[in-house]
């Protein structure tokens, strides 16, 4: 395995947080120093992402995350994902459930996503078409979008965070060229599965996101033995990074009230 980049940090339970696809561990800039001081927050890279080197071979995003655990000896680990993250996390248990105590996810289910809203469809070919083209500036902006959701354009958000999405997205996508061999190998048969998962798991999906997004999410609490759902009132895809104050509190809580061993 090619060593993760990670923020390790704080002393406590541990907790682990995913970032989303093509981005990068900073997208929990406002996550990491509220929890450092009662936890051990772990915020890896995922492979081909931020600072974490690109795949030289074969590889899979739960067998990455579950060496590094095992090389940080965290024991089980609440994980908490947005988008690809989540989807990670929800894997994670899946795949290696003795490292996993609990489980948080937003804007996914399983590493096996699917899409049949026109909006969501058509922004994922538009983005799709712009990384096949090796168009960098069209790649982060399309991406970008799925912060805004279907409901409202980039300039209703805070310009701020729209600012820290592009440039974690230009700095991973300009790590990969168009070209490149896909390497990742997909874990299967996740849904199928997913009702074995008993570990604690909660949803936390931003209102205005997308509804394959969300629909995804609310299926997977349904399956599980033990699965709940909020959802954060004008934010879509980032809910974390759009009303950080809501998100921390609402994980806080969690937490708080989640035995874990």
């Amino acid at each position: 395995m090619n060593e993760l980049f990670r923020i390790d940090t704080g002393s406590g339970r541990p907790l682990v947080l995913l970032h989303g696809g093509f981005l990068d561990h900073g997208m929990w800039d406002d996550q990491i120093p509220a929890f450092a001081a009662r936890y051990r927050v772990i915020a890896p890279d995922a492979r081909g992402h931020g600072r974490s080197a690109n795949a030289a071979e074969p590889y899979r995003l739960t067998d990455d995350l579950a060496a590094l655990l095992r090389h940080l000896d965290t024991g089980p680990a609440t994980l908490v994902g947005v988008s690809m993250g989540a989807s990670v996390a929800v894997d994670t248990a899946l795949e290696h459930p003795q490292l996993v105590s609990a489980v948080v996810v937003s804007g996914a289910g399983t590493g096996e996503p699917y899409f049949t809203d026109p909006w969501t469809t058509r922004t994922w070919a538009a983005w799709n078409a712009a990384m096949a083209a090796g168009d960098l500036d069209a790649s982060v902006e399309w991406l970008t979008l799925f912060a805004a959701g279907p409901h409202r354009a980039l300039d209703e958000l805070d310009p701020e965070i729209v600012d820290r999405l592009r440039r974690m997205a230009r700095g991973t996508m300009s790590k990969h060229a168009k070209d490149e061999p896909n390497r990742l190998i997909p874990v299967r048969d996740t849904w199928e599965r997913a009702a074995g998962i008993t570990v604690p798991v909660l949803a936390v999906n931003g209102a205005l996101d997308s509804p394959d997004h969300i629909g995804m999410a609310e299926r997977l609490i349904r399956t599980v033995a033990d699965g709940r759902a909020i959802s954060i009132d004008g934010t879509a895809h980032y809910p974390n990074m759009e009303r950080p104050d809501v998100f921390n509190e609402i994980l806080e809580d969690f937490l708080r009230t989640t035995r874990t061993p």
